[in-house]
């Protein structure tokens, strides 16, 4: 269950790192659509740098091995069981991962459909049953199956581009109402770029609402994905296993909006990458009816 927060947080590093450079390179609202240009070309390439980057950062941030060599019976089934869920999908075989940590997680992440990565926490393996396994497992190459992780690169690319846009637009403008005043000293060099800095952090949020929605909208359909490549009673199943766990996720915060299972509450809910479990549960009771 990936596709989206391994390069959340790279993406925003990214953004701000690529908005100091325009600011250093003097790109500015002189001209606008020259700006929207540039705007494209950095929000497009952070996105897509996140993406490429994303199974290199999830091996790294969870200490995740792949398995080359199975060196047990679970090793061995799990790699079987993967091989033939992306053959019954249609996608070429992913790597396949473990990582340690107690709390039953999963994800899957990549830049292609016949290149991707899927990784499965200890803790799952240790507390889910081979079907339970199975139904999460289909979870993931369903993501993968679905270009989830391209289409998500491609919205948030765009999101990134306004960001870029707008916060240089916004403050141009403020720059130049202050040098209006009689001093006319306007908001200077550094106080421009701290100005877009600033807002890029704050464009960058909303813009992370938007690509969360979307995240939550595309677990339903990878549940979906998932029912029909494992059957809907192993991922109902699966589901319901979480629910009786309550367990902190002890995914790194580069991966955690990739995770089975994100942190709830309060205004975090509108950066949850995962719509809560009971509301999944029931659409696919509904679905077979």
């Amino acid at each position: 269950m990936i596709r989206i927060g391994l390069f959340l947080a790279t993406n925003l590093a990214i953004l701000l790192l690529l908005g100091i450079v325009m600011s250093l390179l003097g790109i500015d609202s002189r001209s606008t659509s020259g700006l929207l240009v540039m705007a494209a070309m950095f929000g497009m390439g952070g996105s897509f740098i996140s993406l490429a980057m994303s199974k290199w950062i999830a091996k790294k941030s969870t200490g995740a091995h792949v398995i080359e060599h199975p060196q047990n019976k679970t090793e061995q089934w799990l790699l079987d069981m993967v091989r033939y869920l992306a053959e019954k999908a249609g996608i070429g075989m992913p790597e396949v991962a473990i990582y340690d940590a107690p709390d039953m997680n999963a994800f899957a992440t990549g830049m292609k459909r016949d290149d991707a990565l899927i990784a499965v926490s200890t803790g799952l393996l240790q507390n889910m049953s081979y079907n339970e396994i199975e139904g999460v497992l289909a979870h993931e190459i369903s993501h993968v199956a679905n270009g989830d992780m391209v289409t998500l690169a491609l919205i948030q690319g765009v999101l990134n581009t306004f960001v870029i846009f707008l916060s240089r637009i916004v403050a141009t403008v403020i720059d130049n109402f202050l040098s209006r005043d009689d001093d006319g000293g306007g908001l200077g060099f550094m106080g421009y770029m701290a100005v877009t800095i600033f807002l890029e952090m704050i464009l960058g949020l909303f813009a992370s609402i938007i690509v969360m929605w979307f995240s939550r909208k595309r677990e339903f359909r990878a549940d979906s994905g998932a029912a029909h490549l494992a059957g809907r009673g192993k991922m109902i199943e699966a589901l319901q296993r979480l629910q009786t766990h309550h367990e902190p996720s002890h995914l790194p915060d580069q991966v955690s909006a990739f995770g089975i299972r994100p942190k709830e509450g309060g205004l975090a809910n509108l950066f949850r990458s995962h719509p809560p479990l009971d509301e999944r549960i029931q659409a696919l009771r509904e679905s077979s009816n």
